[in-house]
């Protein structure tokens, strides 16, 4: 089931991302499964050609270093590589994208498969059960994996829930950019910032410009520092969200 979900900052700016809820995850997790199962029934069909069956041990601890690699490295490759896809997700059209509607870095990847793995899904999940609990009383489908590597999954195909700025730096801004604090700005504020930029060209002058002005005050509030004279609200925010990306 794939659900509207708002996001209201602080002024009272609300955002609209198209999360997927249990169902579509439930369903690109069962593909994924099912391509993790084909990896082990292959890696399992080698070792039984290539270990001595009388080295009972040395095959146990192959079996569980491979079972690790594949669960946990299957996501964790296919989601680093592709920026949020595995192949189950693919296949339903779904991507795991940052709270602030950014794409995910390896660490993301990491910390999600290893939370799928231990807590979510198999270690301590009773085979999905946490991961099932925890997102069905996440308004935003969130399972523990997700919390902890500040991540949701949405919906690939809603053009403009992840759509990202194309702007870059702004020339001359670079140096002003590095001196800031960018850990005070809060994340829905920040996707707020980037919904803006990716419909730039689409608002009327007098929207952007209000709208531009109303965001550029609000992170500059966030991070302690005014919009420096001259500087058009749209280029304050690309500078202050291209250092953001930069640093991650």
């Amino acid at each position: 089931m794939h659900e509207e979900s708002e996001l209201v900052t602080g002024e009272a700016v609300v955002l609209d991302l198209h999360v997927a809820k249990l169902a579509s995850r439930a369903l690109a997790m069962v593909l994924d499964v099912l391509v993790q199962f084909a990896l082990l029934l292959g890696t399992f069909f080698v070792l039984t050609l290539t270990v001595p069956g009388e080295d009972e041990s040395l095959a146990l601890t192959l079996i569980l270093v491979f079972l690790v690699l594949i669960m946990v490295g299957y996501p964790v490759l296919f989601e680093t590589l592709s920026r949020g896809r595995s192949l189950g997700k693919m296949a339903v059209g779904l991507r795991v994208v940052r709270v602030d509607g950014g794409p995910i870095r390896f660490r993301h990847a990491l910390t999600r498969g290893l939370a799928g793995f231990v807590i979510d899904f198999w270690a301590l999940g009773v085979f999905g059960a946490v991961a099932v609990i925890v997102s069905l009383c996440s308004s935003d489908g969130r399972r523990v994996g997700d919390f902890l590597a500040g991540t949701l999954v949405v919906r690939d195909r809603a053009p403009e829930s992840v759509a990202y700025p194309a702007i870059g730096m702004p020339p001359g801004l670079e140096g002003w950019a590095a001196r800031l604090d960018l850990t005070r700005l809060p994340d829905d504020l920040a996707l707020a910032s980037r919904q803006f930029l990716a419909r730039f060209g689409q608002l009327a002058p007098e929207a952007s410009h209000a709208l531009g002005w109303k965001l550029a005050q609000q992170v500059g509030n966030a991070l302690g520092t005014p919009v420096p004279p001259g500087v058009p609200p749209w280029a304050f925010l690309a500078a202050v969200l291209a250092e953001r990306r930069n640093r991650d």
